[in-house]
């Protein structure tokens, strides 16, 4: 066998056909092509008439056509279907992939949720260091609290110097 004719190569083609086949130009082609061979056979002379009204030979030349479409057909049908197979078994694994990369990110965001709450933050410190300033006030310790300048005084924050 040619290594140009591979099986391959004829998978290829039978496709092809079978794709042409669904086409309209097909369909119309075929319907004119019967019209004339029907309306030749009708029509013409006696003498050039090649195929007389049962239409022998356009029922064969038609049966041989289908009995090799078919197998064409289902040839091209199943290579279609071993390449959707593959491009699931491939969506299946980055599917895999995608959901192992998500369940770590998450644990990677609840390790970090969890770290974030063993930290101390700037408004939790300062809620501690007032709680113990009001329970030193409570005791009775003397506790010289530094006054804030206020707004538009100079040294204020803000304000000119």
């Amino acid at each position: 066998m040619p290594t140009a004719f591979t099986e391959e190569a004829f998978g290829v083609v039978s496709e092809k056909f079978a794709r042409y086949m669904g086409t309209p130009y097909f369909l119309i082609g075929m319907t004119l092509f019967v019209v004339a061979w029907v309306a030749w056979n009708v029509f013409a002379p006696q003498d050039v008439r090649f195929d007389p009204y049962p239409f022998i030979f356009l029922t064969l030349m038609l049966s041989l056509q289908a009995s090799y479409a078919a197998p064409l057909i289902l040839l091209a049908q199943n290579r279609q279907a071993d390449r959707d197979r593959f491009a699931l078994e491939q969506d299946r694994s980055r599917d895999e992939r995608n959901l192992a990369d998500t369940e770590f990110l998450t644990r990677e965001v609840a390790a970090l949720r969890i770290a974030m709450r063993d930290q101390a933050t700037r408004d939790f410190v300062r809620g501690e260091l007032r709680d113990l300033l009001d329970e030193m006030e409570e005791r009775g310790l003397v506790v010289t609290r530094a006054v804030e300048p206020e707004e538009g005084t100079v040294g204020a924050p803000g304000s000119p110097t």
